[in-house]
């Protein structure tokens, strides 16, 4: 279990998280989303036990101990967002010594490299691998032992699709094995695979938690239909207008607002007005803007 109590934490006066009050149960996984600076990392780095809140609390396991308490560090285990080893180790000698310190048995190390994709690597020396390759060293060195809590940043950016559906599995096990999981990501796709709840920061406050269906709701009702229309009669762009208040044209392009569910009398009303549809696209709603209407409190 992961508890935050009205964590803040300002650096320089100026507030990085505030008032943040989240808890994650055990087999649970939160993925923490929002745009850059929005304070993802800093959460995860006070759950790490790496930074001292400046008020409020971080709780790691149950009953729960303070994220700076030496059980806390026992119990959990953390991928940073960047990771660096001594570059004249080789890939085997970094797992050998993480397993060794956890306590792990060697079939796990090499089933964590099979699982960063470096088993073909693992003998060469650390200052020949690229960034993605030191990367996913760290993953598996986060994946090592069975932690009651794993904090991840960004664990599937330096990820190949084989080491992605591996990834998945992995997580899945560790879920049902009662695991507390919290990540960051900005790659949506990855976090539904993943996440039973959404925690979106934006300005370091918690805009919004979800659940993957609430999410997508949101962003299905911010998609739109981009098509391009030919002999429209004059009134037909007021008729949309009224099905979708949103609507605008430029020309023959018509972008129409609305979740995917409105699409269909979108087509039928213009099909039926006795103009030709040129073309269409259908588009999701994005995350971007979300984190636009969250901090404009329109969400």
């Amino acid at each position: 279990m992961i508890t935050f109590r009205r964590f803040t934490k300002t650096f320089a006066a100026q507030p990085a998280v505030r008032d943040l009050s989240l808890e994650i149960a055990g087999g649970e996984a939160v993925a923490l989303l929002g745009p850059n600076g929005s304070g993802k990392t800093t959460t995860l780095k006070a759950a790490a036990g790496l930074i001292r809140p400046t008020s409020g609390d971080v709780l790691i396991g149950e009953p729960g101990v303070t994220a700076r308490d030496p059980r806390a560090r026992r119990a959990l285990s953390f991928l940073p967002q960047r990771v660096a080893f001594p570059e004249s180790l080789t890939g085997r000698e970094v797992i050998d010594f993480y397993r060794r310190l956890r306590g792990v048995e060697p079939a796990a190390a090499d089933a964590a490299l099979t699982l960063a994709s470096l088993n073909g690597s693992s003998n060469r020396a650390i200052s020949t691998y690229s960034g993605g390759m030191v990367q996913r060293l760290g993953l598996a060195v986060a994946l090592l032992p069975s932690s009651p809590v794993m904090l991840l940043d960004e664990p599937t950016a330096a990820l190949d699709p084989d080491g992605l559906c591996a990834f998945y599995s992995v997580i899945e096990h560790r879920k049902a094995a009662g695991q507390t999981i919290l990540f960051t990501s900005h790659q949506l796709g990855d976090a539904e695979r993943l996440a039973d709840r959404f925690a979106i920061l934006v300005e370091g406050t918690l805009a919004a938690l979800l659940t993957a269906r609430e999410l997508g709701d949101r962003l299905a009702s911010r998609g739109v239909l981009r098509l391009r229309i030919e002999n429209a009669p004059a009134d037909l762009f007021d008729r949309l207008r009224r099905l979708s208040p949103g609507a605008t044209r430029a020309g023959d392009q018509w972008i129409v607002p609305g979740p995917a569910g409105s699409r269909p009398a979108v087509v039928d009303l213009v099909r039926e007005s006795g103009a030709s549809i040129l073309g269409l696209t259908a588009e999701e709603g994005r995350l971007d803007v979300f984190y636009r209407d969250l901090v404009g409190g329109r969400s």
